[in-house]
């Protein structure tokens, strides 16, 4: 199954790249590396992640070692992921 980002998503995705880059210089890549490994494990298995309960259809995966949550739903060709947000922000995005 394809793995697609909403526009959101991808400006929270070049947003984070972004800092990532200009704040974590022992590992600049690692941001996009996790992203692309958990696109790659969504492809094969969808129902990854676990149901996000305030929205009824979005599931969440954590990218363990940058912290950050990808929000996402499966739809009959596609996994859209519809947010990137920091795990440690205090709270949660508005989907």
């Amino acid at each position: 199954m394809k793995v697609e980002f909403a526009d959101e998503a991808r400006a929270d995705v070049a947003r984070i790249d972004a800092w990532w880059r200009a704040n974590r210089s022992a590992a600049p890549d690692l941001f996009t590396n996790e992203l692309e490994r958990a696109s790659l494990a969504l492809e094969d298995n969808p129902a990854l992640g676990v149901p996000y309960q305030p929205k009824p259809g979005v599931r969440r995966m954590l990218l363990r070692r940058t912290r950050y949550h990808l929000y996402f739903v499966e739809e009959p060709r596609r996994v859209l992921v519809v947010a990137v947000w920091g795990a440690n922000r205090g709270r949660d995005p508005s989907l």
